[in-house]
């Protein structure tokens, strides 16, 4: 009899502590330092939501997205939150990488100034002053945006500079606008300034190609499918609930890390960013559904204008699959 407790005993203590009852350690790298767009993935840990699907989520902050698309294709990061474009043209040179659900569905790119400017529209920009990065994928598209709309490049000044360079260009008066994402660049001007800014996008000019999304590395997504999608089913899950309390998701960021921006903004930033989620086509899926044509039309796009190996419009599905979302309702 006390063998046979004693056996039970050690059963019960072997089932707790099995391995198969811990949760998974996922590590998430952003694109970029926490701001506005990234409420969901903070939301979803703050209200147990990958907890739920047996994920032990870390979030980290990123250095831009060729930077994570690198950490992933190494391995040191499981998944990474990334502009898909960028990530193709590392898939397209061998990087071992994939997108598992692409997120933004619409260009967020715009040019932007001030509200006060009066900038409303692209012929507005003529007699201007326009601040870029160079070689950024803004300044990539921007020649699409001026051919789409009847600019040339004679019609406006232009000054270069690195990121912030070109924040302080438009904050200082140096420049009228700049090319940045509308939940982006738009709310670090509004936190420095208190002022407002308005942003001519792209998208409302015909030029619709995919932003952020969720990839991981290739070999990584087939040795653990259960795990993929599991944390994909989470991040739709958490997607879904930011999207009904989006202040509350942005206070989550700031619950994770007080000094990652002002509630506001953050909000502000996130309930921009909501609108980018879905096209047309996919106004009544689940987040991260996006369609063939939009993928085959953003490879061709930046096959044409963001230096993408012409070989990528071979097989637009490489970049990308659905096959680890979650169904409809589930």
């Amino acid at each position: 009899m006390k063998r046979w407790i004693g056996a039970a005993a050690a059963a019960l203590m072997a089932f707790a502590v099995s391995p198969a009852q811990a949760a998974d350690k996922v590590v998430l790298m952003l694109n970029w330092y926490v701001y506005g767009e990234h409420a969901p993935f903070y939301y979803g840990k703050a209200k147990g939501i990958y907890a739920a699907e047996g994920i032990d989520l870390e979030i980290q902050e990123g250095r831009g997205s060729a930077a994570t698309t690198q950490a992933v294709a190494a391995k040191t990061a499981d998944f990474g939150y990334v502009d898909v474009p960028t990530m193709m043209r590392a898939a397209i040179k061998g990087a071992p990488v994939i997108a598992t659900g692409v997120l933004l569905q619409t260009s967020p790119m715009s040019a932007m100034g001030f509200a006060d400017k009066n900038i409303r529209k692209p012929e507005d920009i003529k007699g201007r002053t326009v601040a870029i990065t160079p070689a950024d994928s803004m300044t990539q598209i921007w020649p699409l945006f001026l051919k789409k709309t009847g600019l040339k490049e004679s019609d406006f000044q232009t000054v270069a500079g690195d990121g912030q360079t070109k924040l302080n260009a438009v904050i200082n008066g140096q420049a009228d606008l700049l090319l940045g994402y509308v939940m982006d660049q738009s709310m670090k001007i509004k936190d420095a300034t208190g002022k407002d800014v308005f942003p001519i996008k792209f998208a409302d000019y015909g030029i619709n190609m995919v932003s952020s999304g969720i990839i991981a590395n290739t070999d990584y997504v087939k040795a653990n499918a259960d795990l993929v999608r599991r944390f994909m089913s989470a991040t739709t899950k958490a997607v879904e609930a930011a999207e009904k309390e989006p202040k509350a998701a942005a206070q989550s960021i700031l619950d994770a890390n007080p000094k990652g921006g002002k509630i506001d903004t953050l909000t502000q930033g996130f309930e921009l960013t909501i609108p980018l989620y879905r096209t047309a086509e996919t106004r009544s899926k689940r987040p991260f559904q996006v369609t063939d044509q939009n993928m085959t039309d953003s490879v061709n796009l930046m096959v044409e204008y963001g230096g993408l190996d012409a070989k990528a419009k071979e097989n637009p599905k490489a970049f990308y699959t659905n096959d680890y979302l979650p169904k409809s309702g589930t």
